[in-house]
């Protein structure tokens, strides 16, 4: 276990079972506005493992180690990518107008109202008042954490901003407080081998991508930058919102599964039995009920490497509850370090999910190179309330507000608004830049099969 004063790099890579990271070629510097925290040094840690644990596999894989290098100022930028992105017209905000910080009667509050499910939800536990307006002149009347469960009551997802403090005495911060930044354990054993080396570290492999909202989607594209086969599965009566389709769907290919019917569960299970890895963000519980838990997908399928990613934690009472990076941060203590003179403010980069993402990528790399060595995969845990402890033991000198040219950094690719200006994924290998593999597909346009490698 690396100690405390260790760098963000040498804390996340020993969490994902790996030595001293010296192999890491470094250059540039990054510059994200000013925070509480060292942010640019959490994305190269980051960004850092995932080409740390590609160069890994490829070894792995039977070819020679390749050289990672990571320009410091494009791991900054990763984690603004869905804000970089430029079409010939404009794009949707964001944020929904509602999904903000509000007073209330004895605090503030963050509301989510992003998918209009969430919206309405929020509305029927306000008592549906007839606008934005109204909505927060409502809001200013509640309790924050009295609203924060008749939201939750009503299908929504909203957080009371509390301090540090306050969550570490919460039962749900106590619950994780004790954890690590990941987990990683044993999963399956298995006498099928992975195919040989390819051009890049993951050729030829399957990544079946069952996540939405940045942190998952962000892993997943890595992965398909890094030489996988990437196709994302969404239930056909939740579409996605279009900013994070552009700039989480990238490299990847899209198609409609409704896991709750039979024929939806049975084509995912072929799926299954032709894939390398299974990443998946829904609530834990969610997909348990369908047989698509780690420890039934290892009797079933001990090939797979499977990452899951939740935002509280498996454990404690919040285990099921819906929630964002940006709800994490108001309910861990971010909100409040952020602000001043008790008013919350957010990070100026959604740090939790982006972070998360590349762990995600990293963990995923790890799993599949014990499956080369050992016949063993992996599964690992992540949750956005851990890499939220993470970032927070690592201060930052809060003296930011620089920023970064991107247009040497980004590339343009096809997608369903056009011609997409986005960020190229951060990182080498033996001096070759990863690249896109494809653009951005129409959202559930592929038919539910692998193409043929």
């Amino acid at each position: 276990m690396t100690s405390a004063s260790a760098t963000p790099l040498e804390q996340a890579w020993s969490a994902l079972g790996g030595g001293r990271p010296a192999d890491l070629a470094l250059d540039g510097e990054g510059v994200l506005p000013a925070s509480p925290y060292a942010l640019e040094d959490v994305a190269v840690a980051a960004v850092g493992c995932t080409l740390l644990a590609a160069a890994e596999l490829a070894q792995a894989r039977g070819a020679s180690r390749p050289q990672a290098a990571l320009d410091r100022g494009h791991a900054a930028l990763a984690f603004a990518s869905e804000r970089l992105l430029r079409a010939e017209r404009a794009l949707p905000a964001g944020f929904a107008p509602l999904s903000r910080f509000a007073a209330c009667a004895d605090g503030h509050i963050r509301l989510h109202a992003n998918y209009p499910h969430h919206r309405t939800a929020l509305l029927q536990a306000l008592g549906d008042p007839p606008d934005d307006d109204a909505a927060l002149a409502a809001v200013a009347q509640r309790g924050a954490e009295e609203l924060e469960e008749a939201v939750l009551a009503a299908g929504g997802a909203a957080a009371a901003v509390r301090s540090a403090e306050r969550w570490r005495a919460h039962p749900q911060g106590e619950a994780v407080g004790g954890l690590g930044l990941l987990e990683l354990e044993p999963a399956g054993a298995t006498s099928r081998p992975l195919a040989p080396a390819g051009a890049l570290p993951c050729s030829g492999l399957r990544v079946l991508d069952l996540t939405r909202v940045i942190a998952g989607p962000v892993g997943t594209r890595m992965l398909a930058a890094l030489g996988a086969q990437v196709l994302r599965v969404d239930p056909p009566g939740m579409p996605e919102l279009e900013l994070h389709v552009l700039d989480g769907c990238v490299g990847k290919r899209s198609t409609l599964l409704d896991a709750r019917a039979s024929a939806g569960r049975e084509t995912i299970e072929r799926l299954l039995a032709d894939a390398d890895v299974l990443v998946q963000g829904y609530r834990p519980g969610a997909l348990a009920a369908l047989g698509l838990d780690a420890r039934s997908l290892a009797e079933r399928h001990p090939q797979l490497v499977t990452v899951t990613l939740s935002a509280w934690g498996e454990t404690g009472p919040w285990a099921g509850r819906r929630g964002f990076d940006s709800l994490v941060q108001a309910a861990c203590g971010i909100a409040l370090a952020c602000g001043q003179d008790g008013a919350p403010a957010a990070l100026p980069v959604q740090a939790l999910d982006h972070a998360s993402g590349y762990l995600i990528a990293a963990a995923a790399l790890r799993g599949l190179a014990s499956r080369a060595a050992s016949g063993r995969a992996l599964h690992a845990r992540l949750a956005l309330t851990r890499t939220a402890a993470w970032v927070m033991s690592h201060a930052g000198a809060g003296d930011g507000g620089g920023s970064l040219d991107p247009a040497r950094h980004l590339v343009e690719v096809p997608s369903p608004a056009g011609p997409l200006r986005c960020l190229a994924p951060p990182g080498s290998l033996d001096g070759r830049a990863l690249s896109w593999p494809r653009g951005v597909p129409a959202y559930g346009s592929d038919p539910p099969r692998w193409e043929s490698v």
